[in-house]
């Protein structure tokens, strides 16, 4: 089911990570592979606007990470080169708003951590002329950049590799994601960025204490910046209660992060996972739980794209106005994109 609001605005997901099933089949198949499994949801979902991470699973670092990270960039060229009638790798606001009026979807391509990268800081220009627009710096551990939330107790900020990154991407002009960063890389990144930055997947820590989520002031600093937090719709860390794992959990975090960051610095990072850990799990195996947290678990309706109309009708049916929800649907980040991926003149 749709609804007219969500037929007519722009739906932007910051974080869906399609690409690790894609790209786990034979080149030859990437495109027909979107086509016929990817596509569908969606479009069922309105989404105009996708942010595709590249994400290297554990199998293939150190050693293999850079290998397959080029080889995801890749399926993402091949897989929107295979459907360019229905969507278009974007290099900057004009390529999306071009996209948006030829009624195709603007992928734009991120990657999760810089995974292969490492200290070559170098390198962010290569993958920079591949497509990059959108990147982070650290996952769950620690990287040569920086350590990911999960290693907070270290207190450990950027480092002078993690900070010369920051700098590079500003001057090329690739958004800084701060989703995974650790609590004291998110302050040094809040004090340093001459640029607006942007959370791609992250909920509310003041209503879920994970280490994964933002505090308030975390928030307030993302917006001070000019950027937009998007939700994350990762049940576990929405609620630590399965029997709480609900559409109206979802909206709590969405409208807290309003209330908090302000109504123009809210979006959507939903990080569907349960249809990739499905195509990627061997049959013979349980998906491996992440620090406890089941990687299958999702609200109900909200296991993939085509569930997004759910989240538009629910925060109509909470009284939001029409022009608020339009601006979390994709309308914040879809101006966040647009103002901030400008064609960089050639030269260094």
């Amino acid at each position: 089911m749709t609804f007219p609001l969500h037929e007519r605005a722009v739906v932007a997901d910051t974080h869906n990570d399609l690409l690790m099933a894609v790209s786990a089949r034979p080149p030859a198949l990437w495109a027909s592979f979107f086509r016929e499994r990817w596509l569908p949801q969606l479009t069922a979902g309105g989404v105009n606007l996708q942010v595709l991470p590249v994400f290297i699973d554990d199998q293939y670092r150190p050693e293999g990470a850079l290998r397959q990270t080029l080889r995801m960039i890749e399926c993402a060229h091949v897989l929107a080169e295979g459907n360019a009638d229905r969507v278009r790798i974007c290099l900057d606001g004009g390529d999306i708003d071009r996209a948006l009026g030829d009624g195709v979807i603007a992928l734009v391509i991120a990657l999760e951590s810089m995974p292969g990268l490492d200290a070559s800081v170098e390198l962010i220009s290569t993958v920079h002329r591949l497509g990059v627009r959108v990147a982070s710096i650290a996952h769950w551990g620690r990287t040569p950049l920086a350590d990911g939330s999960g290693e907070d107790a270290t207190g450990g900020g950027l480092t002078s590799h993690g900070v010369a990154a920051l700098r590079e991407m500003e001057r090329l002009g690739i958004v800084f994601d701060i989703s995974h960063l650790g609590a004291p890389g998110v302050a040094h990144v809040l004090e340093l960025a001459a640029k607006p930055v942007m959370a791609t997947h992250s909920a509310a820590r003041a209503l879920r204490d994970h280490h994964r989520n933002l505090t308030d002031d975390q928030l307030r600093g993302v917006a001070a910046t000019g950027g937009v937090v998007c939700v994350n719709f990762f049940a576990p860390f929405l609620t630590d209660r399965a029997a709480d794992i609900s559409l109206d959990r979802l909206l709590d975090h969405i409208e807290h992060v309003a209330d908090v960051a302000g109504i123009d610095h809210v979006g959507l990072g939903p990080d569907f996972i349960r249809e990739v850990m499905d195509e990627l799990t061997p049959p013979c195996c349980e998906s491996d739980l992440i620090e406890g947290l089941d990687p299958k678990s999702a609200i109900p309706g909200l296991e993939g794209p085509a569930g997004l109309p759910m989240v538009t009708e629910g925060l109509l049916k909470r009284g939001l106005p029409e022009a608020d929800v339009t601006k979390i649907i994709g309308g914040n980040v879809h101006r966040f994109l647009t103002e901030r991926l400008v064609r960089q003149v050639a030269g260094r």
